[in-house]
């Protein structure tokens, strides 16, 4: 078996685990430095505009190509989801004009036409 000290795995991990605590010092300490802070800050400002351009620009691309856009589309199913709940609704209120009450309450019932029509008598004659 290989001398801890000769070993080069173990070389190279302790060379890594020394880069590792370095860098770790390094970025802990510019962290806590307000010049990050402020770049940080500008940083996330500047990729919420370039976010914004693309929408934008997006935005345009779909309109001249006869596209919705996301907004659009998001606009277009709550709509539908309204739409679809109102005919939800109704049929629920066109049931309960049409079927009969379970307590067999003849006055919420719907009428019923005038029966006018005659079966054909014994004799013949009819109407």
């Amino acid at each position: 078996m290989a001398d801890k000290g000769s070993d080069p795995t173990e070389l190279w991990r302790n060379m890594l685990g020394e880069m590792e605590k370095g860098f770790n010092a390094f970025a802990n300490q510019a962290m806590a430095s307000p010049e990050f802070s402020k770049v940080m800050n500008q940083t996330s400002g500047a990729a919420a505009g370039a976010q914004k351009q693309v929408g934008d620009l997006m935005e345009r691309y779909l309109t001249g190509m006869n596209m919705p856009s996301r907004a659009q589309m998001v606009d277009f199913g709550d709509r539908l989801q309204s739409i679809e709940r109102d005919v939800s609704e109704i049929k629920t209120m066109l049931r309960h004009l049409v079927q009969p009450t379970a307590g067999g309450d003849p006055g919420l019932a719907p009428a019923r036409p005038a029966r006018t029509k005659r079966p054909p008598s014994k004799e013949g004659g009819g109407t």
